[in-house]
């Protein structure tokens, strides 16, 4: 607990927390929203691709989303490192925020694993997807669902709100 004292104490959480500008909070959750928006949305594109939306939209091309989608969640989790530093207490005593970054491990862990099953070496739209293909899909836009309605909870539930 010393050391959460510690890094809420810094100055830079203090700015996070404090700094009155746009440079500061709201800049660090516009980054974080744009970041988890981005993951969560080219996730699901993908996602429904899969489950057979948009048939005319050919799956090799969609392999560079990957790429984005890596990039996404870097800014997402820099993002929210500095969200956490300015509030590590409020946010670690609360387990709604542990139940989100299971869903987002879970998540990120799924498309790891359409990228290794369903998107491998050739071409994708000449042979017949696997047929986890669509259980994956389907998995995965569960688990950004839950993930981002829990990130929304913190707001709600806990010790940020009084409610415990």
């Amino acid at each position: 607990m010393d050391f959460l004292r510690q890094l809420e104490q810094s100055g830079f959480a203090t700015w996070v927390r404090e700094g009155g500008g746009l440079l500061s909070y709201p800049l660090i959750l516009f980054c974080h929203t744009i970041g988890l928006g981005t993951l969560a949305g080219v996730s699901a594109f993908v996602d429904l691709r899969l489950l057979g939306f948009a048939n005319r939209v050919p799956l090799t091309p969609l392999r560079g989303l990957f790429r984005l989608m890596w990039m996404a969640f870097a800014l997402t989790a820099a993002s929210g490192i500095c969200l956490l530093i300015a509030d590590a207490h409020t946010k670690l005593a609360s387990p709604i925020f542990y139940v989100k970054m299971v869903f987002v491990a879970l998540a990120l862990v799924n498309v790891s694993i359409i990228r290794r099953t369903v998107f491998v070496a050739g071409n994708i739209d000449e042979r017949p997807l696997p047929s986890s293909a669509r259980l994956l899909a389907l998995t995965s836009l569960i688990l950004w669902i839950a993930a981002t309605t829990a990130g929304r909870l913190m707001a709600y539930l806990g010790p940020v709100s009084g409610i415990d």
